[in-house]
């Protein structure tokens, strides 16, 4: 499947999304889809779908949420899920339920011609703070939105308040060289940190009644598999498997033994759960 194109600004993403990063989530889809969600379910609780409604799923990934919102709007309902990843699409069309009410669009949703005040929600679950100018990204799929329409989306608070990012990180750090710093404002997962700024964005874009609710979890990431699988998560998906790429083999197992150091102490039974604090959003069109 072919990248997107897009709006220059996201071609890094695009690339990113479309390359070894994109094939990786889509491996680990299942196991993530798992992991996440409890994430998933607050998020369609704090959406409050109605059945029947039209749902814009952004940055769908391989569909999880997408199936999701299709459960809760129904036979009588519609979901688009659009993402820029063709890796993570494969894989959504290849699970897609049969008579499932969604479809799936490979497209960047800061210039995609979406039919206005076609949807009744625009939600996402962590896929929607990757836009370099985001602003301009909500200004275009707000359009998407009809004028009783209403946002729902999950995203990370900062880096400190998330072991669960930051454990396997610092402990892969003891051994392989820091990642370039990203700016708090730059395109990555925590790119929406900010209460200030998230409201700065949407409120730009013309979105009003802007919330933002804290949400505290713990996830296991073992998924009930123990030490070892918390371990394989960590060097395979996430902040500390970027920190690995295409080091030399010696320092990845040093960092690996490192890692399954670091997470040992929270291991309780065969689980291995890591604080996650994110925002759950919502908005009016």
């Amino acid at each position: 499947m072919d990248a997107p194109k897009g709006h220059e600004q996201n071609a890094d993403q695009i690339a990113y999304w479309n390359g070894v990063g994109g094939q990786r989530w889509a491996q680990r889809q299942p196991v993530q889809d798992i992991l996440l969600q409890p994430i998933a379910d607050i998020l369609i609780d704090r959406a409050k779908i109605k059945s029947g409604e039209r749902v814009l799923d952004v940055g769908c990934g391989s569909g999880s949420t997408t199936f999701a919102f299709a459960r809760a709007v129904g036979p009588s309902g519609h979901v688009l899920g659009i993402d820029i990843s063709g890796p993570m699409l494969t894989v959504a069309r290849e699970v897609t339920p049969p008579g499932a009410p969604v479809e799936f669009t490979l497209a960047d949703a800061t210039i995609y011609p979406f039919e206005p005040e076609s949807f009744d929600l625009l939600a996402s679950r962590f896929g929607v703070m990757f836009f370099a100018d985001p602003a301009l990204s909500f200004t275009n799929m707000r359009k998407a939105l009809r004028r009783s329409g209403r946002l729902a989306f999950a995203c990370w608070r900062e880096a400190a308040k998330n072991p669960f990012f930051m454990v396997p990180l610092q402990a892969a750090y003891q051994h392989v060289p820091k990642m370039p710093q990203v700016g708090p404002e730059e395109p990555g997962p925590f790119a929406f940190a900010s209460e200030e700024r998230v409201k700065r964005v949407l409120e730009a874009a013309g979105f009003s009644q802007v919330a933002m609710e804290p949400v505290d979890l713990a996830l296991d990431v073992a998924i009930g598999g123990g030490l070892e699988a918390a371990v394989k998560s960590a060097v395979e998906i996430g902040p500390a498997a970027r920190a690995l790429t295409d080091q030399p083999p010696d320092l990845v197992a040093a960092a690996t033994q490192a890692i399954r150091e670091s997470l040992r102490p929270y291991v309780k039974g065969e689980t291995v759960p890591l604080e996650a604090c994110i925002w759950i959003v919502t908005a009016r069109a």
